[in-house]
Order: structure tokens, then C-alpha cells, then sequence
């Protein structure tokens, strides 16, 4: 048998509109109306037409598939709108935030109603935010997707002015920041604060090693330093604010980058890093010692990534506070994520 006749074409090729075929009908043959494909830009969707438009998310549980089991956080991620937020000083200012918002299912339930989620938050998108408006948000939800918990996320790029060390100059800095309300079915309330802090840690062995070499080999060295990440999440009730929490980050450690640097700036944080040398244990326990001395500050986490530019791996910490319900095993894509971006 010849290769190629095994292979013999036994239909036209319908993308070809000159050979193509109508098939001939049989018995399994459906005949339908080819529908208008206008746009009808002048419907109106009454009451009326609503209440008979398919609804599978409140169908009825026989519509499940996979096992009928509850679901403990289902809803939407990264929608983005502009929103104020109040500062420490009173003041309000307006930044774009990514919202995640999410709520429980129970088992005997298809799903939720996604677009009330968005829509129950646009209803605050007016108001002037902080850590404590997350409470009627959450109670909001619960209401309206008649659901049992609820959490809420905002995350969003904090502008605090910061002065240079030495020059009569002041710039931005811009700190990740994420609020995050957590509300469960027996009503008690978690308020979290998740907040970057980028700073330079000056290595102290490689301080020593090059202080050697100069000293007794009289060769000019640097020692290694790094931009570093230090995340630190605070569980509290009585409210702190982000430029507190600035405040911390920066008596622990002492060598926050800066924004605006003339030659005496750039002198001066030499100098800071030389005074504060410090490894990644150093750092998880000097932000320890701030963070635990704070009594609003109920439960606490700090991760620590040093971006080794003498090594071409990182240099991590974790460290929680007593009997912390954190977790303390952090994810690859969480220590990826220990990158500050401008």
C-alpha cells in the first residue's frame, strides 16, 4: 500500500468557502436561526428581564461539581481604585490601591455573587480610609453575599517626606504598605498592618577583613553592603499609624536608603552604615526589640532579606513574637517578592 494512502483526505477543507459542502441532513440534526449579531445598543435591561436571566451562582446545589465541601475564601483580587486615606497629622491624602476582597462558602452553595463584592466597596469609595473603616466593609460583606467570613486587603505606595542627612533638602519615600481586616463567623475582628521598610545593611565581617587588610597590608578596601528588605506585619486593636510603624523600622536599623543625596548625604550614610553594621540576625532582633516594647501591637511578624552583593544568594531571617499565631515558614515567592521597586 502506497505510504500516503492511508492519510487519503476524506473531507473538503471548510476554511476553503468555494469547496465547502453543506452536509446532508439526517435524523441527529439540529436546524437553529442564525442569530443577529447587532449590537443593540439601544436595550434596556427592565426588572422584569432581570429576574428571568440565568443565575448559577444561586442555583441550586445538584449544579456543583467536584465535592460539596465549604470553600474558606473565594472572591476577587487587584481591582484598583483611587482612595484617601487619613495620616497621622490629620491629613488626607489620595493614593491608588489594589483591593482584594474574599469571603467564606458554604458547602450546600454553587458560589457567590463576585460583582457585589466590587460593588459593596465602591459604596465607601467617598470616604476617608484607615485600618478602622475596614470593620464596615467586612460587616457589608457579610450582609450582602450572606456569607460567614469575610477579609478584606488594601495595598497600596505610603509617601512619607524625609529629610537628607546633612543637606538642607527633603524628598519622598515610598513605602508598601497593605491594610488587612479579617472578620470571622463568630465576629471577632483581626486588624493587620503589612509594611516594607528598605534599608543598607554594611556586612561587620567584611568590615573587619577590610579594616585588617588596610591595617596590616596597607591596601585600600570596601567593604560589602546591600540594600535589604525588612517586612514587617503587626496583628494590633488600638490603632497605629504607617509613619509610626516608619518610626520604628528606622530606630532599629538605623540606615533607611535615602531619597535626595548630595556629597555630605552620601558622607554621612558612609558613616551611619559604619556605625550600624549589622548581619540579618541583627536586624530580625533589633526590630524585635522595638516592636515587642509596643503594647498596642498585639502579635508580630518580621522577615528580613539582605540582597548579598557579595554573594549571589540572599542572607534571611524570620523571627515572630511569643506564641505568635504568624506563620513562620514564609514561601519562595514571598522572599521574592523582598524587592523594592520604585
Amino acid at each position: 500500500m502506497d505510504k500516503m494512502s492511508k492519510f487519503e483526505k476524506k473531507y473538503e477543507w471548510v476554511g476553503d468557502v468555494n469547496s465547502y459542502k453543506e452536509p446532508e441532513s439526517n435524523e441527529y440534526s439540529v436546524k437553529y436561526n442564525e442569530p443577529n449579531r447587532d449590537y443593540d445598543a439601544e436595550y434596556i435591561a427592565t426588572k422584569e428581564d432581570i429576574e428571568t436571566f440565568p443565575d448559577l451562582q444561586n442555583g441550586p446545589s445538584s449544579l456543583i461539581q467536584g465535592s460539596p465541601v465549604e470553600i474558606q475564601q473565594v472572591g476577587i483580587h487587584n481591582f484598583k481604585l483611587p482612595l484617601k486615606y487619613k495620616t497621622r497629622d490629620n491629613g488626607n491624602i489620595e493614593l491608588e490601591t489594589k483591593v482584594t476582597g474574599t469571603v467564606s462558602l458554604e458547602a450546600h452553595k454553587k458560589g457567590i455573587n463576585m460583582s457585589r463584592i466590587m460593588r459593596s466597596f465602591y459604596e465607601y469609595k467617598n470616604d476617608t480610609f484607615s485600618i478602622n473603616k475596614l470593620p464596615e466593609i467586612l460587616n457589608a460583606y457579610q450582609d450582602k453575599l450572606k456569607t460567614f467570613d469575610s477579609k478584606i486587603a488594601l495595598k497600596f505606595s505610603y509617601p512619607i517626606v524625609k529629610k537628607s542627612l546633612r543637606s538642607d533638602n527633603e524628598g519622598y519615600q515610598y513605602y508598601n504598605v497593605t491594610l488587612e481586616g479579617d472578620l470571622n463567623k463568630e465576629g471577632e475582628l483581626k486588624k493587620y498592618i503589612h509594611f516594607d521598610f528598605v534599608y543598607s545593611s554594611a556586612c561587620p565581617c567584611s568590615y573587619e577583613l577590610a579594616e585588617y587588610a588596610r591595617k596590616y597590608r596597607n591596601k585600600a578596601t570596601v567593604s560589602h553592603s546591600q540594600r535589604s528588605v525588612a517586612r514587617v506585619s503587626i496583628e494590633f486593636d488600638e490603632m497605629v499609624w504607617i509613619e509610626e510603624l516608619q518610626e520604628m523600622c528606622d530606630r532599629a536599623l538605623n540606615t533607611e536608603t535615602q531619597v535626595v543625596v548630595k556629597r555630605e548625604d552620601e558622607m554621612a550614610f558612609a558613616e551611619l552604615n559604619g556605625s550600624y553594621l549589622k548581619f540579618v540576625e541583627d536586624a530580625a532582633r533589633l526590630l524585635y526589640e522595638q516592636l515587642i516594647a509596643d503594647k498596642r501591637i498585639t502579635d508580630f511578624r518580621v522577615i528580613c532579606s539582605h540582597q548579598e552583593s557579595l554573594h549571589s544568594h540572599d542572607a534571611i531571617s524570620v523571627i515572630t513574637s511569643p506564641n505568635s499565631q504568624f506563620c513562620v515558614d514564609v514561601s519562595h515567592e514571598t522572599w521574592s517578592s523582598l524587592i523594592h521597586i520604585s
